[in-house]
């Protein structure tokens, strides 16, 4: 198994698990170790701190909801490059990967190039009946 670690300055560590001869996924991590304090962030629309909805563009409420994470995150005194596993459920698959290059700019413009374990999931609909996508993130804060 190669291992990517990154050593914080407590000694604590955040390990990308990386199986010899697998190819390297692109935009995540197959898996992570951490050690830390957890934070486990609910389902993140893409609607501001009232509850509203700017727009029901993709990759605009996508960039919200990952703008929410950071800002719950920070509550914890944690950052980006603590999130350990992303989900990512949406209601178009094909509007998903459509949105594939702009929705990547976003993604490191606000996660920088770190990327968790994560998962995309299509599901029929949405608790909020204009969201068109949610993210859910789990951190270890060191």
């Amino acid at each position: 198994m190669n291992v990517d670690e990154q050593q914080e300055s407590d000694g604590r560590r955040m390990q990308i698990l990386q199986p010899f001869g697998w190819m390297r996924p692109r935009g995540y991590s197959h898996a992570m170790a951490a050690s830390g304090r957890l934070v486990f962030i609910s389902g993140q629309v893409g609607w501001d701190e009232h509850c509203h909805f700017q727009t029901t563009d993709f990759v605009k409420q996508a960039r919200q909801a990952l703008q929410n994470i950071v800002t719950i995150l920070a509550e914890a005194d944690g950052r980006p490059e603590h999130i350990v596993r992303l989900t990512w459920y949406v209601i178009d698959k094909q509007e998903y990967q459509a949105a594939g290059k702009e929705l990547g700019m976003v993604y490191r413009s606000m996660m920088g190039q770190h990327y968790p374990a994560m998962t995309a999931v299509q599901v029929a609909a949405l608790m909020e009946d204009q969201a068109r996508v949610e993210i859910e993130a789990t951190a270890v804060i060191p």
